[in-house]
């Protein structure tokens, strides 16, 4: 089997290519990437030399490269990372959010087609449900509750969302989705909360929180949502969404002050910022469906998965460091540094 992995050189995508390696190696694994500021192609290190691997520089909003590559590699499946993701940045500049995250789904949808394939997934965010009341515990969000966007971010992902099942419902085009939680582990881009907080604290740095740092968001572990992801493009129903969470509900200020007390830093460096415009409360996942259908389950409890987290960036300091720098610190200085 050939798959397509676009965005493979971000966070979950680059976890997801290592994943699928170790656990098929028969898998001929071909990962698209514009290799944006998120990506990193030092990431995918440990794999550029397998047989079964091969790395393409490309946009999937880029048509002609698109099916160029289709054209050579007669993929089976696709897997769609390639995608802007980070709130604060779509509000900043909406424009590249839906250019990447709409018309490069079209564009891969549209190669689908014409090539072929045995299956399309696209890989979503809970954060097109918007958000949920503090105060209503066990309220969740399931695959069937109304799109609310709160973003431009969530809903240029909310607008791809529809556009893949409507390629479904109207071309037959066999799709799945996958919506998911926060997730955190390995490779984490430093700009996220987790890696930010963890980089911060080594550096003993202020840890910029918003507001008073009591939003919720549920956490998944990304290994865990890598077997979600295997086990949807293997054995989902087509034409279905399955909702992927963590069970693992935690404030924010509860998340930054585990780090310091791992790391053995003063909770003084928490320094809280003006909150974001339009910050959802609440994010919280029913993964029943998935559990039901396809038996999959999170497996890895956050007191747990925080550490080994943090453990990888006590380790890995040369591949986020060398990220610190650059365009990114000009982005920290100015998401950061007056508020």
């Amino acid at each position: 089997m050939t798959i397509i992995v676009t965005g493979g050189a971000g966070f979950i995508g680059s976890n997801f290519i290592f994943h699928m390696l170790k656990r098929y190696p028969d898998y001929r694994i071909v990962c698209l990437d514009k290799l944006t500021y998120a990506g990193n192609l030092s990431t995918l290190e440990s794999v550029m030399d397998n047989p079964n691997f091969r790395f393409v520089r490309a946009d999937i909003c880029d048509s002609e490269a698109v099916n160029a590559l289709f054209e050579e590699e007669k993929p089976d499946v696709i897997v769609n990372f390639a995608a802007e993701s980070h709130v604060d940045r779509s509000i900043e500049d909406p424009t590249v959010f839906l250019q990447t995250n709409i018309m490069g789904t079209a564009v891969l949808l549209n190669a689908c087609l014409k090539y072929g394939i045995k299956r399309y997934h696209q890989v979503s965010t809970d954060e097109v449900y918007g958000d949920l009341p503090l105060d209503r515990p066990e309220l969740l969000f399931t695959e069937t509750t109304p799109l609310h966007t709160s973003s431009p971010y969530s809903s240029s992902k909310a607008s791809a969302d529809l556009l893949v099942l409507a390629y479904h419902r109207t071309y037959g085009l066999p799709v799945t989705i996958s919506r998911c939680s926060n997730n955190y582990g390995p490779y984490h881009f430093p700009e996220k909360l987790i890696p930010l907080m963890i980089a911060n604290a080594l550096n003993d740095k202020p840890l910029p929180v918003y507001g008073e740092g009591k939003n919720v968001r549920d956490w998944l572990y990304v290994e865990d949502h890598c077997k979600a992801i295997d086990l949807i493009i293997h054995k989902g129903r087509v034409g279905e969404v399955y909702n992927v969470g963590g069970h693992n509900e935690k404030q924010n200020i509860e998340i930054v002050k585990m780090i310091c007390a791992y790391l053995g830093k003063p909770e003084s460096l928490i320094t809280y910022v003006t909150d974001r415009k339009g910050h959802d409360l609440r994010y919280a996942i029913d993964p029943t469906k998935i559990n039901e259908e396809l038996g999959w389950l999170p497996e890895t409890r956050f007191e747990d998965g925080i550490k080994k987290t943090i453990d990888w960036y006590l380790n890995n300091r040369e591949w986020w460091e060398s990220i610190i720098s650059g365009e990114y610190k000009s982005y920290y200085e100015k998401m950061y540094g007056n508020r």
